[in-house]
C-alpha cells in the first residue's frame, strides 16, 4: 500500500528518485518494475507491474465506446525498470504531457503512485478543495 505525498526533483535526464518508504515496499513485493501511463486529470500514473497488469486487463476489456480512453491509457503505457541509484526514468513524451518541469509531486495512492508537477498539483488540489463535497462522501465519517 502507497499512501503520502512526497516532494521530487526530475534531474537533468528526466530521473526521479524513488523515496525509501516506496522503495522498500516495491522491493518487499519483489518489484523493479514499474508501468508510467497518462492520467486524464493531467498527470501521470506510475503503476507497480504487477498493479499495472491488473489495470491493463481492465482497460483492454472495455468495449469499443472506449478505445479512445484505451489508446490514452495503453498507447501511452512505458514499461521502466528502477535503476541501481533507485532513480525511474519519466521519458520525454510523459514529461511533456504532464506538463513536468523540475519540481514534482509524487502521490502514493494505494495500488499506485500519481505524478504531478509541484505548481499544477497545488492548483489541482486548490480547486478540489473549493469545491463541494462529492456526494460519494457526504455520509462518510472522519
Amino acid at each position: 500500500m502507497f499512501q503520502g505525498p512526497a516532494a521530487l526533483t526530475l534531474d537533468g535526464k528526466g530521473r526521479i528518485a524513488m523515496p525509501a518508504r516506496h522503495r522498500e515496499v516495491l522491493a518487499a513485493m519483489g518489484v523493479n518494475q514499474l508501468t508510467i501511463t497518462k492520467h486524464p486529470d493531467g498527470s501521470l500514473l506510475i503503476f507497480p507491474r504487477p498493479a499495472w497488469e491488473a489495470f491493463r486487463d481492465k482497460v483492454a476489456a472495455l468495449p469499443m465506446a472506449a478505445s479512445g480512453w484505451k489508446r490514452v491509457f495503453l498507447g501511452n503505457a512505458m514499461d521502466v525498470e528502477i535503476d541501481a541509484s533507485s532513480r525511474v526514468l519519466i521519458a520525454p513524451e510523459l514529461r511533456a504531457a504532464a506538463g513536468l518541469n523540475r519540481d514534482v509531486m509524487l502521490l502514493g495512492m494505494g495500488s499506485h503512485f500519481e505524478l504531478w508537477d509541484s505548481a499544477r498539483y497545488a492548483e489541482h488540489e486548490a480547486k478540489v478543495m473549493g469545491e463541494p463535497m462529492p456526494e460519494a462522501l457526504q455520509d462518510f465519517s472522519f
